[in-house]
């Protein structure tokens, strides 16, 4: 039975995993489960599973939840808290699915500490992806993502060799605002990029969706995965989301990945791998009509996949400052401080204005992310006083 700890288990990458462990109860057990401000829900996820140990960022809910649970469950607090749950738990695996730059340091941890990790958050691979492999060599174990894309391209490689690749090719649903115009993406609202046409997923990753700054992030995770250069990674929009990438070879043939638009599938997948268990959460219905077009990304309409293609290209500080400054951008557009076109615009005055280092440490990077956040808060403070 392997034993997984799940972070950011409230979340959307959280629940799904649980899915998968409550549908595969021989299999799996959860021992450890960390989460931000979800007192409740970690409550309930506390009572259904009966882990050993859980982590809550914020304190105050963490005493809350301490004292609901008695002694039953260990409850550990702020992100500190987090690392030495991760570190002491009896776990084979750790299944990160923490949204942002947040989920760096815990990827390491889990790595250090002897643990397999199955990776949802793409953050860890831009921000200090050559050091994470590093650190995977080092101690011996393996990272297995579990976004749909790098599943594709993870499954699609499997007994090939990498020198017979000519290119990676992601897919994107491309989004809700795919058909915009400029001056019609110039005034869209948060309600409207966060109605995604395929895929449910949390707030940030479903902005970054409608600005294609995911697909830029993936691009960057992949080319740090699996060793391929970003000149021969592309990406293409694949509206109905069934193809989730593709690989090509030296001799003209392409393999891919499909399978309905189920974060279920890929985590199962990431779980059992290299075995395959049977799923229950169904497959394509070749019975019925469905869609296989697809089209080129427009990157003038899109500026974020620009970004990333160049940020990965400086290597550097330059791809976690762009993370850092991304995730400001996307939080002032919710809150309504910036238009859906201002993303772009800040990210790149951020990338233009940061003192770039060229082999950062851990320390470096974690610096550089936070000073492109806090030069961002002063270009939102300065927004609000014009």
């Amino acid at each position: 039975m392997k034993r997984f700890i799940i972070l950011g288990s409230t979340g959307s990458i959280g629940k799904s995993s649980l899915d998968v462990i409550a549908a595969n109860p021989k299999q799996f057990r959860v021992v450890g489960l960390a989460a931000g401000r979800s007192g409740e829900s970690m409550y309930e996820q506390i009572a259904h599973f009966r882990p050993e140990a859980v982590s809550l960022r914020d304190r105050q809910i963490a005493c809350e939840v301490r004292n609901r649970v008695g002694g039953r469950t260990r409850v550990y607090e702020d992100f500190q808290g987090m690392i030495e749950m991760i570190k002491t738990l009896e776990a084979d695996t750790v299944i990160n699915g923490l949204v942002g730059s947040v989920g760096m340091i815990p990827t390491l941890a889990a790595l250090e500490s002897g643990k397999d990790v199955l990776l949802a958050n793409k953050e860890t691979m831009v921000m200090a992806g050559e050091l994470v492999m590093d650190t995977v060599k080092r101690y011996g174990k393996r990272i297995v993502p579990i976004d749909s894309e790098m599943s594709a391209i993870y499954q699609c490689l499997k007994g090939e060799r990498r020198n017979e690749v000519k290119r990676l090719i992601l897919t994107a649903s491309g989004g809700p605002f795919i058909d915009l115009n400029r001056e019609q993406l110039a005034g869209v609202t948060v309600e409207r990029a966060l109605n995604h046409p395929t895929w449910s997923m949390g707030t940030k990753n479903t902005i970054d969706s409608a600005t294609l700054m995911n697909k830029g992030l993936e691009v960057i995770e992949a080319s740090r995965l699996f060793g391929i250069p970003g000149d021969r990674i592309d990406v293409i929009i694949h509206r109905s989301s069934l193809v989730h990438s593709f690989v090509e070879f030296i001799d003209g043939s392409i393999l891919s990945q499909m399978s309905r638009p189920d974060m279920r599938l890929a985590i199962q997948y990431a779980m059992t791998d290299p075995e395959r268990l049977p799923s229950p959460y169904g497959g394509l219905d070749f019975s019925r009509p469905f869609s296989m077009a697809f089209e080129p990304p427009d990157r003038e309409r899109f500026p974020c996949l620009k970004l990333a293609y160049g940020a990965l290209a400086r290597g550097g500080t330059a791809p976690a400052v762009m993370n850092g400054a991304n995730e400001r951008a996307v939080e002032a557009f919710v809150e309504g401080h910036i238009a859906f076109m201002d993303i772009p615009l800040t990210i790149q005055k951020v990338m233009d204005e940061h003192e770039f280092i060229e082999t950062p440490s851990v320390d470096e990077l974690i610096t550089a992310d936070l000073n492109a956040k806090r030069r961002m808060d002063e270009i939102m403070k300065s927004k609000k006083s014009a």
